[in-house]
């Protein structure tokens, strides 16, 4: 057989059994295939059953494309491929695989337009073909928005099935037995008389024969790895220094780059000397790039100092310079256009105007993303081809902006997704991308290795926004009746966006994240947001607009009911609309023991934020001392589905309550001169280790709907701290960093 017809009937899986399979399953439907980019390269006698399965002679691959940034899903996207495909760990090899449409995050354009994937009517699975074929058409592999589960869950599984049945109907066809009498495990089609025969014996025979599409997933009582603990494939690695994150790798004859760009995000060099940065040892030259420029050197610490000893003459901001400009113009907003109103129930100018209980404004900074592994990339540009080494979350556009700054087209621009140490969403921007793009094509033909100086990572961040909310409710005999919320800063999606090329598909969603789709069903609820314009640019930060809506709406809450003689816990069950929240409402007050006394000077704080579609409650207990305010506990219940790595889960849960904590106690960038002043971990603490409470977490499952744990424990954090405080102190903290008011022991 021709090597075209091989991989013909190779690729036909990839749009046969979607179909099959997405019709069968209610859950992905497709429309004309794309090419499966696994067929390229294939050796004699492999194959690739989908974009996610390859035997060949080096053994079997499992491609798991949605980018590990410490979270695990590496080892959980492939173990989602193997639970079904009857692997072991070790029997398998994992790789990222190459951008390619076929990776797209669909459960991402799912989640943004508020339909349940699991509804097996006919009107949901044409509306989730027409989102998928938008993420396709997009190019939106993109890791994010707590979307990996819920985007692989049916997939890769789906994946997995695939390849055992055309593995095992390979094996009926060689042996000449009924398919139903074959079974597969550890790795192995097992014949009736008990003889196992890998599958990578049996890859060639696959390959000949067209593919089994119509598959059935497993019941989750027959899981072998998912839904028990796990022990994570680069656990081992990671735990003993020998995984290899992009800042680690080399290539031979590489040279060494820093880059020097403008401390004015966005602003322009007018012109530099580079005259005694060229002078210094090991120096092999400074060259400009957009914004700024890269020293090259022979290795990066010496690039980073030539970088630094460069004059440079920096054009002015764009935006308004310092703080006190930027909160003037977001409090005049309030007065200005309103961008959308995302919520309007009931009567609330009729409501509120029968007696306001409270009101007031709420305020939260700008904050760096702080990856321990600062940003950079390792390329070699060729008058051939284009090789990038890099941590991406969006690996497609990655490979875009690349093709157009080296004049490649875009099949020859080859990018290698790696392990990342920390994002919290930097690595959706690609500032480091195109300066790597820059620098290598000017120096073709020569691996460069880019590595930015901590305080090129902090200075060159775009941050979460800063933002004000003002709010006004009414509340009578502990019950909330109206609450009118507003909120004003810069828009994050128009600031991220317009840098990845993205179309503006209206007012930004992410003003009121986690406010307007509160599970509250208060009988007079209004929503609004005002866009600030020129403002720094800003990007999404872990859990996006609900990291600072949380604080907004659950702090506003509490002091209405508080104000009215209610109880905070027993006001948010009886205005909770929604199964799932009031779930995760239930648990944490009997894990918290909510109605007992805390004892003298001891707060309980609670609140509750549902963001990507993941309810979570938390309860903060406190001490007051006459040091400051220690954090005793934090109890936290989450409603994400089954939980598929409970070992992982914990930990992801607990990280997220660490993360949401720290920067509410202890964080804030701020500018002057239209400068980032903050610019290492000195001046962006976090939480330090003796602050850290005991963190009890409790998964609550109330339907088979799969969501995301990356994000969603952040928001609830910073209100439930904030309401823990005001019962222990009397003392309402209505803006971040608390430290600015009470000091943490």
């Amino acid at each position: 057989m021709s090597r075209a017809g091989t991989i013909a009937r190779r690729t036909l899986i990839l749009g046969s059994a979607a179909v099959a399979g997405g019709v069968a399953f209610g859950a992905y439907l497709y429309n004309t295939p794309n090419p499966n980019p696994l067929a390229d390269g294939l050796g004699e006698g492999g194959v690739t059953f989908n974009p996610w399965v390859r035997i060949d002679g080096a053994g079997i691959t499992l491609i798991a494309p949605h980018t590990d940034l410490g979270q695990g899903v590496r080892s959980l996207q492939a173990m989602l491929i193997a639970e079904e495909l009857d692997l072991e760990p070790g029997q398998f090899a994992v790789e990222t695989g190459p951008p390619d449409p076929n990776y797209r995050n669909s459960a991402l354009a799912i989640e943004n337009v508020g339909i349940d994937p699991a509804d097996p009517g006919l009107g949901t699975r044409f509306t989730l073909a027409a989102l998928d074929t938008l993420a396709r058409t997009l190019g939106l592999q993109v890791t994010g928005g707590s979307s990996t589960v819920p985007d692989s869950f049916v997939k890769l599984r789906e994946a997995g099935a695939i390849a055992r049945e055309t593995l095992k109907r390979a094996a009926a066809i060689r042996h000449r037995v009924p398919v139903e009498q074959l079974s597969t495990a550890h790795g192995a089609v097992i014949l009736p008389d008990a003889r196992a025969i890998p599958y990578t014996s049996l890859a060639a025979d696959a390959a000949a024969i067209d593919p089994v599409t119509r598959v059935a997933l497993r019941d989750p009582a027959q899981w072998r790895h998912l839904g028990k603990p796990m022990r994570r494939l680069d656990i081992v690695a990671k735990s003993t220094g020998t995984a290899r994150y992009g800042i680690d790798l080399t290539h031979d004859g590489m040279v060494h780059a820093a880059v020097r760009t403008n401390p004015a995000q966005g602003a322009g060099l007018r012109g530099f000397d580079a005259t005694a940065a060229r002078r210094m040892t090991g120096v092999r030259d400074v060259i400009a790039i957009e914004g700024g420029i890269a020293a090259i050197a022979d290795n990066s610490w010496t690039a980073m100092q030539a970088a630094n000893a460069v004059e440079c003459d920096w054009e002015d901001a764009g935006y308004l310079p310092d703080m006190a400009a930027q909160w003037n113009a977001v409090e005049t907003a309030f007065g200005g256009t309103i961008d959308s109103t995302a919520r309007d129930d009931g009567d609330v100018d009729a409501a509120l105007g029968a007696g306001i209980t409270v009101a007031g404004d709420y305020r939260i900074p700008y904050l760096a993303h702080a990856p321990l592994e600062p940003l950079g990339a390792l390329v070699l540009v060729t008058d051939a081809r284009t090789d990038m080494w890099v941590a991406s979350q969006m690996p497609l556009f990655a490979r875009k902006f690349v093709a157009e700054l080296t004049g490649h087209d875009e099949n020859d621009v080859h990018i290698h997704n790696q392990y990342a140490g920390g994002s919290f969403g930097h690595r959706l921007e690609f500032e480091n991308i195109r300066a790597a793009a820059r620098i290598g094509a000017a120096l073709r033909g020569t691996p460069v290795k880019l590595t930015y100086s901590r305080e090129e990572d902090f200075a060159h961040d775009f941050p979460r926004p800063m933002a004000m909310s003002r709010f006004r409710a009414r509340a009578v005999n502990g019950r909330v009746e109206a609450l009118d919320i507003a909120v004003a800063g810069p828009s994050v999606m128009a600031s991220q966006g317009a840098r990845a090329g993205l179309p503006s598909l209206g007012p930004d969603a992410q003003f009121h994240a986690g406010i307007s789709n509160a599970p509250y069903a208060i009988p007079a609820m209004r929503v609004r947001a005002h866009a600030v314009e020129r403002m720094p640019p800003t990007s999404s930060w872990r859990s996006v607009g609900a990291s600072g809506n949380g604080f907004f709406l659950e702090c506003a809450l509490d002091e209405a009911i508080l104000a009215a003689g209610g109880d905070p816990l027993a006001e948010r069950l009886r205005l909770c609309n929604s199964p799932h929240a009031r779930a995760v409402l239930e648990a944490v007050g009997r894990m918290s023991g909510w109605g007992t006394d805390p004892g003298r000077d001891r707060g309980r704080g609670i609140a509750m934020i549902e963001s990507f579609g993941t309810p979570v409650a938390e309860v903060v207990e406190v001490t007051r001392t006459p040091a400051g305010i220690r954090i005793d506990r934090v109890f936290v219940a989450v409603n994400v589905g089954p939980v598929l790595d409970p070992v992982n889960f914990d930990n992801l849960v607990k990280g997220g309550v660490v993360w949401g904590l720290g920067h509410a106690m202890n964080c804030e960038i701020t500018y002057r001169d239209g400068r980032a002043e903050q610019t290492n971990y000195h001046a962006f603490q976090g939480m330090r280790m003796h602050q850290c409470p005991a963190i009890e977490v409790q998964a609550v499952q109330t339907g088979k709907r799969i969501t995301g744990i990356g994000e969603p424990p952040v928001p609830p954090a910073p209100a439930a701290l904030a309401n823990a405080i005001f019962v222990a102190t009397g003392k309402r903290l209505r803006e971040m960093p608390f430290n600015k008011f009470v000091d943490f022991v």
